[in-house]
């Protein structure tokens, strides 16, 4: 077995997009999907840009404060998750700091209640 700090994870700065204080970390990845760490500073902001994938933004901590197509803004909190379409333009940004968990690629994602994994029933 092995411990990752998802927070101490190493990172990297993002400039694309006109985004600001923000940097990103791989955790794992695949030929079907990767996962990684966000971080934003206060006041920071993902710039606008399409899903690659299917994109699930997970908050561990902190706000954020996201979007979609539509431009429709919905604030999420520790423990709530925002899910792009492939190609769906999207952005987000963070008023106190964010930390989170995306994952992106070939993804089964459900709504609450709904089970995902076969294995699960």
């Amino acid at each position: 077995m092995r411990v990752l700090d998802v927070g101490a994870a190493p990172r990297r700065p993002v400039e694309s997009n006109g985004s600001r204080g923000f940097t990103i970390g791989a955790i794992a990845v695949t030929a079907e999907a990767h996962l990684v760490t966000v971080r934003l500073t206060p006041g920071g902001v993902v710039g606008r840009h399409p899903a690659a994938g299917r994109q699930l933004l997970l908050v561990v901590e902190g706000d954020a404060t996201v979007s979609g197509a539509d431009g429709v803004e919905c604030e999420l909190g520790p423990g709530q998750a925002a899910v792009w379409e492939p190609g769906e333009a999207h952005t987000t940004r963070s008023a106190g700091g964010l930390l989170a968990l995306v994952v992106e690629g070939d993804l089964d994602v459900g709504e609450p209640g709904h089970v995902v994994d076969p294995g699960d029933v």
